[in-house]
């Protein structure tokens, strides 16, 4: 093992042992605060299916990948890796969902309030949970063929693989197979991305809007604070933008790595280690956001649940 191995096998290993930490927090915290207010915290249970979502990829894709970074590789056998990377792909589906879900609901929270709006944001909160279930089913059909194709480590030799995870293979013999494969996972994912794009755009929309009409009230040297929907939508354009800046490294690199027939190590390490950075960062930009924080950190946990984030 090389100086720049060990550099990435420590920079993955700190950034997942602090993801994982944070984001077990965060999951934590907003189960505390829908169980104390349901009716008033479905960016609360959304946040907590995120941060679910997070800690699974970082536990079922990121450990695995330290571990082989350190020199281990076959630890895994046939079964284990379908179990371990059909949790990770599912789970990293859903966090695609959820953060396309918190961004639509919250771009209708801050909506203009009309008659027929007022009778969408009434009735959000019942949409929630039947949202994150649908997601979570639709994860585990998309990302199925992961139980029927993922193998132990293959001799590359002997046997299309599409994917090498050195621990793990993803083997399909057939071309079709594999291009069907690729199509619907890249249906998923643009259909979600472009979602939580579109929606962050009408929020910002509605932001700068409603800053030109409220800064013709604020007094010289008078700080306006801002209503908690405005907060909430703030938070959610960062979290969005964040993903949707990593998820076009990630293609850019992936588009790279498969269209060249170079071997690039330091660029595939690189690329495993930025997998890993919404998972392991976004906690950070949710913290952030939310003032609840701030009265949990002084005063311990809060008595009921105010969307104040």
């Amino acid at each position: 093992m090389n100086a720049t191995e060990i550099s990435f096998g420590m920079v993955m290993l700190l950034q997942i042992s602090i993801g994982v930490a944070m984001n077990a927090f965060l999951l934590l915290f907003y189960t505390r605060m829908v169980s104390s207010n349901p009716k008033r915290s479905f960016s609360d249970l959304i946040l907590a299916h995120l941060a679910l979502a997070n800690t699974i990829i970082l536990l079922t894709l990121g450990v695995p990948e330290t571990i082989s970074i350190w020199g281990l590789r076959n630890f895994l056998g046939n079964v284990g890796c379908k179990v371990l990377i059909y949790l990770y792909r599912v789970a990293r589906g859903l966090a695609i969902c959820t953060t396309c879900l918190l961004s639509v609901f919250q771009a209708v929270t801050i909506s203009p309030t009309t008659s027929w709006w007022a009778g969408v944001k009434a009735r959000l909160p019942r949409y929630v949970l039947p949202s994150c279930t649908l997601a979570l089913i639709l994860n585990m059909l998309v990302d199925f063929d992961t139980t029927l194709f993922m193998t132990g480590p293959q001799n590359g030799s002997r046997v299309r693989m599409i994917l090498d995870l050195k621990y793990c293979s993803k083997v399909i013999e057939s071309v079709e197979t594999a291009l069907v494969i690729s199509v619907v996972l890249s249906l998923r994912d643009l259909l979600f991305v472009g979602l939580m794009s579109l929606s962050s755009g009408y929020m910002v929309f509605v932001l700068h809007r409603h800053h030109g009409q409220v800064r013709h009230l604020r007094r010289p040297g008078h700080s306006q604070r801002a209503v908690p929907e405005v907060r909430v939508a703030k938070k959610v354009v960062a979290l969005v933008a964040f993903y949707v800046l990593l998820y076009g490294r990630q293609s850019v690199t992936l588009s790279v790595l498969l269209n060249t027939r170079g071997h690039f190590p330091l660029l595939v390490s690189s690329h495993m280690v930025l997998s890993f950075t919404f998972s392991a960062l976004s906690p950070f930009l949710v913290m952030h956001g939310d003032r609840r924080m701030r009265t949990f950190w002084r005063k311990g946990p809060p008595l009921s649940n105010v969307d104040d984030s």
